[in-house]
């Protein structure tokens, strides 16, 4: 029979309330801690714990505060940069593509809980990932739902709720995000 990981880590649904899964997001909080209270000129572009922690970050800069439920999820291209308050809820990957920009309190969700209310209580939830390619600006208090794209070059408007994938080179705003007609 799969963990509760296993089934995470294969998109089906799973239980979020598994001491499994509690001992890691354990060890992610301890992680966020070092790097949201270390001084910005011990701690660099990142806590070492919290570079650790992730699958992968190439000289990336985050500024503090910064939240993500587990960070081995987290893959961050080189010169990425998330601005104050930016939360990852990695229950699934999160590819950020190179030089991308994250403006404060942006928002990636990968878990999505179950619909029906007595098994939402249970704590199932399904993991759904998110990939934002190179040079993509997301303005802040974005919101990006699991299983959604961003393609290269995108801008995704401030405060915006991205629930589909995003062309490279469009620019998306609104709540759902909707593809505008850039301005000269």
């Amino acid at each position: 029979m799969a963990s509760e990981r296993e089934k995470m880590a294969a998109g089906e649904w799973y239980c979020c309330l598994d001491p499994e899964l509690d001992a890691l997001r354990d060890k992610a909080r301890i992680a966020v801690h070092s790097h949201n209270t270390m001084p910005p000129t011990e701690r660099g572009a990142m806590s070492p714990y919290l570079h650790t922690l992730f699958g992968a970050a190439s000289e990336a800069f985050l500024e503090a505060p910064f939240h993500c439920a587990y960070g081995f999820n987290v893959f961050l291209g080189q010169g990425v940069y998330l601005n104050a308050g930016c939360t990852i809820l990695d229950t699934a990957p999160v590819r950020i593509g190179a030089r991308s920009m994250l403006g404060p309190g942006v928002q990636l969700y990968c878990a999505d809980h179950h619909r029906d209310p007595v098994l939402r209580a249970e704590g199932l939830e399904i993991a759904r990932p998110i990939s934002i390619g190179a040079d993509v600006w997301v303005g802040g208090g974005a919101i990006v739902l699991g299983g959604v794209t961003i393609g290269d070059g995108a801008i995704i408007g401030a405060g915006s709720v991205v629930t589909r994938d995003v062309p490279p080179g469009a620019t998306v705003v609104g709540n759902p995000a909707r593809l505008i007609t850039p301005r000269d």
